[in-house]
């Protein structure tokens, strides 16, 4: 006879499960191969995303089995879609009408191009919703005050400083952990070109960014969950390969955020905070934002079968459960 559980406890149960299991089932499941079925993904993003789309991560995406609609300018209830500043991120989240946007965003189909560029997809649409949610804040977000190693406000205030992008980010775990159903990658906003910073800003967000990477000491450190995931985009734009009209992709030297070498590699060998592919202002050019794409799409893969491992163990462990 089934045997009624309460969601909350065995959420918990599975949850301390997970706890202990996740980092070596990780380990052993790491896999740059593209999904084998098609896959719905939405990105939130402005100009840069939309540029970096066109450029060629639109494609890149689409050869690796993803199924891509996008949100832009304009966008959802309350016109959300115009707000993806670092401290607009609980509005979308855990805010009161999150539960509105939330809903748009995870049945959204098209493609939002606004005018940034076109880019292809696959031809025919997964059922049902997004299950990948990339989400971007642009180029004026790493004009960060406060200093690099600022705490972590209590709860978000609003101000575009180290403090409050941690408080923001720490409080969208209190939703993402609801939804293991999902996966949420964190796409850093990317870097500014010297002359639109200060030095002390543009440590800043690198020091901000190193965070949200870092699973040992940062943003993730305590969270056991494989449903949640960062590119450092920053990163990866601050070297290039002599000119901002050339990229390093596959170089050994230089800045990177990528699958090499059979691991997942964060490398920051080029002392460099600002954008080294400025293209008349702080946009990335398109050579940058090539090898964005390169970097990118195959640690997308290796984040998506993570997350489908931990999916795999938590149906492991709840169908005997509520069979019994």
């Amino acid at each position: 006879m089934n045997r009624m559980i309460r969601l909350p406890a065995l959420i918990l149960a599975i949850f301390a499960v997970l706890t202990v299991t996740t980092p070596r089932t990780l380990a052993q499941v790491d896999n740059p191969a593209p999904p084998a079925t098609p896959v719905r993904l939405i990105f939130i993003h402005h100009s840069t995303g939309g540029n970096w789309m066109a450029d060629g991560l639109g494609s890149y995406l689409m050869d690796n089995n993803y199924y891509v609609s996008a949100t832009n300018y304009g966008w959802g209830p309350n016109g959300i879609g115009d707000r993806t500043d670092i401290p607009n991120w609980p509005e979308w989240f855990t805010g009161p009408s999150s539960a509105a946007y939330l809903a748009a965003l995870y049945a959204e189909g098209g493609q939002n191009l606004g005018g940034y560029g076109n880019w292809p997809r696959l031809a025919v649409a997964p059922a049902g919703e997004n299950q990948v949610i990339l989400f971007k804040s642009c180029f004026p977000n790493s004009n960060l005050d406060g200093s690099p190693n600022d705490p972590a406000l209590a709860e978000p205030d609003g101000s575009l400083s180290v403090a409050n992008a941690k408080a923001v980010y720490n409080k969208l775990l209190t939703y993402f952990i609801t939804r293991p159903d999902k996966l949420f990658v964190v796409i850093t906003a990317p870097p500014l070109r010297g002359l639109d910073t200060t030095t002390g800003q543009a440590a800043n967000a690198r020091a901000f960014n190193n965070w949200l990477v870092d699973r040992q000491n940062g943003w993730l450190k305590n969270y056991a969950r494989a449903n949640v995931a960062v590119f450092d985009f920053y990163n990866v734009l601050t070297s290039n390969g002599g000119s901002a009209a050339i990229n390093d992709t596959g170089s050994a030297a230089g800045n990177h955020h990528r699958w090499y070498g059979g691991a997942e590699q964060h490398q920051q060998m080029l002392d460099s905070n600002f954008l080294v592919y400025p293209s008349g202002d702080s946009h990335p050019s398109t050579a940058g934002n090539q090898k964005a794409a390169a970097e990118f799409v195959p640690l997308l893969n290796v984040f998506y079968h993570r997350w489908q491992t931990s999916l795999e163990a938590m149906r492991s462990i709840y169908l005997p459960v509520v069979r019994k």
